[in-house]
């Protein structure tokens, strides 16, 4: 299985190839990364991504070429431990972590990765300790541990919300903008419930990064336990546009709604990740219930066979006429290959 590679051409869901590969042993060659831009190949921020996946692994072989628009990745096999990693600040810390996620249930050793660099930007999910886009200077600790078999799901049942919780940061701005953030996501949100509880957190001193900035986070926990959950961080000091704490929170309340009205058990943020454990999961049937597929998880289910052969059963399920549950939503059901099967071949 170590010996068959794979070859793509472009930049677009580098991340995804580059864990898929790793996770599966499979080389992949990637080409034409940017060839017809003026400034041509890997971007900082994913060099950086290719070194932190260099420090989580051992025995990996990285060939890229001297215009960056050719790379070759051979993975070694997940080790983890303790590292250390300077995270480049074109990207928000939640880029990375979105990544060591996958891996880090499978890990020999369990993962301990100290991540510096921005936490907080609008294009990747937040973390703390904070540091604005975009002069970053966050810092963040993931501890996993690692899990030799993973157990089938059946999250197959969507059910009512029962609360929603948030948080309503800011840093280096008054502490009135988390105040203001609160007030106008309840303006919209006590529409539809009243179990809400927003907190707030302002940062000062050592904690509060190197630049000025707020968001909010917002989760709604569902009857049976399952989240779903949205969020948006201000324009980056110097970039576009300053957006006002009333419109941040009005937006961030739009988006959980949206995200409530998609349905499923799972958001669209996390929908790759509940995938893919299904597919590393054991020998048997696992099933969930997703709102619709966003871009992204296309791709990745297309990844996926590549690099796994393990194709997905797509059930489209619509509303009754009776429910107000918002649109189609998906049923996705996988027989898992088993993690530990996959690394036997690999050894």
């Amino acid at each position: 299985m170590a010996n068959q590679g794979l070859s793509y051409e472009g930049c677009n869901f580098l991340r995804q190839r580059l864990v898929l590969s790793t996770l599966s042993g499979k080389r992949v060659r990637i080409k034409n990364i940017r060839s017809k831009e003026d400034d041509p190949g890997l971007r900082d921020f994913e060099a950086s991504f290719i070194r932190l996946l260099d420090k989580v692994t051992n025995g990996s072989r990285i060939e890229i070429n001297q215009t960056g628009t050719v790379l070759s990745y051979q993975p070694g096999l997940l080790y983890g431990g303790s590292i250390e990693h300077d995270c480049n600040p074109q990207r928000s810390i939640g880029y990375y972590i979105e990544a060591l996620l996958m891996l880090a249930p499978f890990m020999k050793m369990a993962l301990k990765a100290t991540l510096r660099g921005v936490t907080n930007d609008p294009n990747d999910p937040t973390v703390v300790k904070r540091g604005m886009a975009p002069g970053g200077g966050g810092e963040v600790v993931l501890s996993c541990p690692i899990r030799r078999t993973l157990k089938p799901v059946q999250l197959t049942e969507q059910a009512k919300i029962k609360r929603i919780r948030g948080v309503a940061y800011s840093v280096r701005v008054s502490p009135q903008m988390a105040n203001r953030i609160v007030e106008s996501t309840r303006a919209v949100l006590n529409q539809f419930i009243p179990d809400i509880y927003i907190y707030t957190d302002h940062m000062k001193g050592a904690n509060s990064g190197k630049s000025p900035g707020f968001g909010l986070t917002l989760v709604a926990e569902t009857q049976n336990g399952c989240f779903l959950g949205a969020e948006m961080s201000s324009t980056p000091q110097g970039e576009g546009d300053p957006i006002l704490p009333e419109d941040l929170g009005r937006n961030c309340a739009k988006l959980l709604l949206e995200e409530i009205y998609r349905g499923g058990c799972v958001d669209s943020s996390n929908q790759s990740l509940a995938l893919l454990l299904m597919t590393l999961g054991q020998q048997d049937v696992s099933k969930v219930l997703l709102g619709p597929l966003s871009a992204y998880t296309i791709e990745f289910l297309r990844h996926v066979r590549d690099f796994f052969q393990v194709m997905f059963k797509i059930e489209v399920q619509k509303p009754l006429e009776d429910e107000r549950k918002g649109g189609d939503k998906v049923l996705m059901t996988c027989v898992g290959v088993g993690y530990s099967n996959i690394n036997k071949t690999i050894k």
